[in-house]
């Protein structure tokens, strides 16, 4: 587990001088991925969680200002490639990641822009309070996809799916954000990846087609010693979910978009 702790109680300053992270703990769950083949039309494989924990201390809030304190999350790169043999494989794309033209892309839930969710993710303080208000933020974060059998552009739903690849990096902030002014203060950045492999033999019987492979136990998080800013396209829509788009890249001929993006 990667982990960080900061000393003590809020000093008596202002908000932006004196909020502080007491304690944060940043890991992903030492199980392996686990694939469910009990579908005839979808491979469904569900990846061990991400988990983010922050225990925050914001001193007295002057006024009637309104801060609130939560987790943002950002993809920075994927790939993700389903391959079916000599036919060709399908892919998630993020166009605009995937051409350069932005360094991140919004991870938020779609609904709580620019927060990754607004139940355990969020805290919000509204002023004027006369104490030290102390708090833990969490968010946890996994993928649980279903993958066609058969080839995605085909009527058939013949087996032909013959490996999985999945490789994606995220940036993390534990951010405090004025609602009046906008004024953000990252208060600390994690960094995490998932990798995922899945060999599949599509002769052999359901249930006993695909295998795991390396790497099975996932890298830890890194909580970095020097925050980084958070990238403009990490704070609005559309969110990753919204802006992927699902192609199949063919061995031989054009590509076709399977699944446009919905925004």
């Amino acid at each position: 587990m990667g982990c960080v702790q900061s000393l003590g109680r809020c000093k008596p300053k202002g908000f932006r001088e004196g909020v502080c992270v007491l304690d944060l703990s940043a890991c992903i769950d030492p199980d392996p991925t686990s694939v469910d083949e009990s579908s005839s039309v979808v491979l469904r494989y569900r990846t061990p969680h991400f988990r983010a924990s922050a225990r925050v201390c914001v001193p007295p809030v002057a006024a009637k200002e309104t801060w609130t304190v939560g987790w943002i999350q950002a993809c920075n790169h994927m790939e993700f490639y389903n391959k079916y043999g000599a036919k060709g494989m399908s892919s998630w794309e993020l166009p605009d990641l995937r051409d350069g033209k932005i360094q991140a892309i919004s991870d938020s839930d779609g609904v709580n822009y620019p927060w990754y969710g607004n139940t355990t993710e969020t805290c919000t303080i509204v002023g004027p309070t006369k104490k030290d208000t102390k708090f833990t933020v969490s968010m946890n974060d996994n993928f649980y996809p279903s993958v066609t059998w058969g080839v995605p552009v085909s009527d058939s739903n013949a087996p032909m799916l013959s490996s999985i690849w999945r490789d994606q990096s995220f940036t993390t902030w534990l951010v405090a954000i004025n609602q009046a002014s906008g004024e953000t203060l990252v208060l600390q950045t994690v960094r995490w990846r998932m990798r995922l492999h899945i060999e599949v033999d599509p002769e052999k019987p359901l249930g006993k087609r695909a295998r795991l492979c390396e790497p099975i136990a996932q890298e830890q998080p890194q909580v970095l010693v020097k925050n980084e800013p958070i990238p403009p396209n990490a704070m609005v829509k559309p969110n990753a979910n919204d802006a992927q788009v699902l192609m199949w890249r063919p061995r031989t001929g054009e590509p076709v978009v399977v699944i446009p993006p919905k925004y």
